[in-house]
């Protein structure tokens, strides 16, 4: 059986990528390999059973154009509302909490972030099937 290992994302400046998902996610560097040319970086932290890889290329000096075929990455959290506020406060301009229901039950309560690539991210309160 295939197990997913990480997601990879093309940034154009390290740095400001690594801080966005280490006050964002709490993700830390797990690793970091500079090869001629371009740089790989995974990300990931405690609860964390699948990574983040951060591709930067060295001859690159324009945003990425995320084109529309990219959605969005998934995180889970305990308290989607603590998350919010803590996010907001760190000045990372999360989107309103909403609710999806199918149905009429309640599915997940989320919102979303984008880091300063434009990638969308969805933070979703752990409960039924996101956990």
């Amino acid at each position: 059986m295939a197990k997913m290992i990480h997601t990879m994302i093309r940034v154009l400046e390290e740095a400001r990528s690594v801080a966005f998902y280490e006050k964002a996610f709490g993700l830390k560097v797990a690793d970091r390999y500079a090869f001629d040319g371009f740089t790989l970086v995974y990300m990931s932290n405690a609860d964390a059973t699948h990574e983040l890889e951060l591709t930067i290329n060295a001859d690159r000096t324009e945003p990425y154009d995320l084109g529309n075929g990219y959605g969005h990455i998934a995180v889970s959290v305990g308290d989607v509302e603590a998350e919010h506020s803590r996010m907001s406060e760190a000045g990372l301009q999360p989107k309103d909490v909403k609710e999806i229901k199918h149905e009429g039950t309640l599915l997940g309560r989320f919102f979303f972030i984008e880091d300063p690539d434009g990638y969308k991210i969805e933070v979703l309160e752990r409960a039924g099937r996101f956990q």
